[in-house]
């Protein structure tokens, strides 16, 4: 059944509320969720949602958002989530960091003591159309052993740019430093099917293709240990730098026990303090005609500039709706029950 993005929103939305959080923040976190499904990332979509309202019951995550800047210095600022969402509180920290890089060029903005947010290139994608480049940096709870070690101890510490791309959709980049989101992960255990040899070892440190094997095993880095060392670095950044948690200290959104004491940085570049952001589109739109435009290896159709992908699973899931996993319909099914709001639901219940 293919569903409404808009009624999907609204159920999201009023799960949000109904644990608390005030309409714009619920709404704000509901349409990241939405977002993730629409770009074709079910790893990160509302998949999730019952992850976030347990650890809102549970106190871990708090409703009601109140962030606090504590340094407020020309391009750079640190803001103190005081644990609330972490949607809401990136979404504050992206205006800000846009806000300051207008002023003077380039912003950079740390936070610390928020939560998972969710998919890092929703924020990123907040800076192009006010004519800035974003980088955003976050930190997670562990999922990989150190490159060499078998112990789970470094977290998958994910990252995004986004640019302009002038007539083109922007470009964007948002990955994980392990072979595989963990979220993906999940959502195989879900769908019931093996994952892809490659991904993750077992708690015995032997190769495995189950999705259960896992998630309670370690996930391999990408690009062995480039990515590893990546991965540090991402939480010398999102963790270290910011006066967040780091390593082991920082808690999953799937632990509603647990305070998760995640980190960001984020940095942002006025494309016009560089050169005009007419010659900047320009020069990225030869880009990606050029890469576009070459010869095909065999058995590719057309080659892709990073984020045309998902511009486009946005446009075709908007105009036919979106089809989610059946484990994820059941579990929004439970959620909206055990909620009183199977009336709220965009699929029979």
């Amino acid at each position: 059944m293919a569903l409404s993005p808009d009624r999907l929103l609204s159920f999201a939305t009023a799960a949000y509320e109904t644990v608390g959080m005030p309409p714009d923040d619920a709404r704000l976190a509901a349409d990241t969720l939405v977002q993730a499904d629409l770009w074709g990332h079910q790893s990160h979509g509302l998949m999730r949602l019952p992850w976030y309202v347990a650890r809102l019951k549970a106190g871990t995550a708090k409703p009601v958002a109140a962030p606090e800047l504590l340094v407020d210095v020309g391009a750079v600022g640190v803001i103190d989530g005081h644990d609330g969402m972490g949607q809401v509180v990136t979404a504050q920290a992206a205006r800000d960091v846009i806000r300051r890089a207008k002023a003077h060029g380039i912003g950079a903005v740390a936070v610390r003591n928020s939560n998972h947010f969710g998919t890092a290139m929703y924020y990123t994608l907040m800076a192009p159309p006010e004519g800035c480049i974003m980088f955003l940096s976050t930190n997670a709870s562990p999922a990989m052993a150190p490159w060499g070690g078998r112990e789970k101890l470094v977290g998958n510490n994910p990252w995004s740019w986004a640019a302009p791309a002038g007539r083109h959709a922007p470009m964007v980049l948002d990955i994980a430093n392990t072979s595989v989101a963990r979220g993906k992960i999940y959502l195989a255990r879900q769908n019931g099917v093996p994952i892809p040899p490659g991904w993750a070892i077992n708690a015995q440190g032997e190769p495995t293709t189950d999705p259960a094997e896992a998630l309670s095993g370690i996930i391999q880095p990408m690009a062995g240990h480039k990515g590893y060392a990546i991965s540090v670095i991402m939480d010398v950044l999102s963790g270290i730098l910011t006066g967040s948690a780091f390593g082991p200290g920082v808690a999953g959104p799937y632990q509603p026990d647990k305070r998760s004491g995640a980190g960001h940085l984020l940095i942002a570049l006025n494309v016009a303090a560089f050169q005009s952001l007419t010659e900047f589109n320009t020069r990225i739109e030869a880009m990606i005609a050029g890469l576009k435009g070459v010869k095909l290896a065999a058995g590719s159709e057309e080659v892709f500039y990073p984020g045309e992908i998902e511009a486009r699973n946005d446009a075709h899931n908007r105009a036919d709706g979106l089809l989610l996993p059946a484990d994820t319909v059941a579990d929004l099914t439970k959620l909206a029950h055990d909620m009183e709001l199977a009336h709220k639901l965009p699929f029979g219940a």
